[in-house]
């Protein structure tokens, strides 16, 4: 015991891979990323009444609606929700590709999703950390 003690060793984090975004992605590949990020914060609702609640109490930041909604009176309520609340909406084309986005899926060993179940809303209440990803959606729904 010589009194003299070692410095802790401190390890920088080493960025993700998911976390390396090229600059010239599209909407939809920055929409996905911005909503696994919000996932994982546990910002994220699924389905029309948990998301309604959410734009009535003005505490959504993003709806997004599947297009291939089969039920027309869905769609208009949420369209009516977010524009009656001032809520930004974004639409995607597939319900099964947003029900994967959301979580609603088995992952498979090789990282394939299996078993999705469709999702017609989705509302993101906190996207969590600020990300490329996030600044793209954003600069998309300031444009519209």
């Amino acid at each position: 015991m010589s009194g003299e003690e070692a410095a802790p060793v401190v390890v920088p984090p080493v960025a993700e891979p998911a976390a390396i975004i090229p600059e010239d992605m599209d909407l939809l590949t920055a929409l996905e990323l911005t909503l696994r990020k919000a996932r994982a914060h546990g910002g994220v609702v699924r389905g029309l009444h948990e998301s309604a609640k959410l734009i009535e109490k003005r505490v959504a930041q993003l709806c997004v609606l599947a297009e291939d909604c089969n039920q027309p009176d869905y769609v208009k309520l949420v369209k009516a929700l977010c524009a009656d609340h001032n809520i930004n909406l974004l639409t995607v084309p597939s319900a099964k590709t947003l029900g994967e986005w959301a979580g609603l899926c088995k992952i498979d060993s090789e990282g394939n999703a299996r078993k999705v179940v469709g999702c017609s809303c989705l509302v993101v209440k906190d996207y969590g950390e600020d990300t490329t990803a996030l600044n793209i959606v954003k600069k998309h729904i300031e444009s519209n």
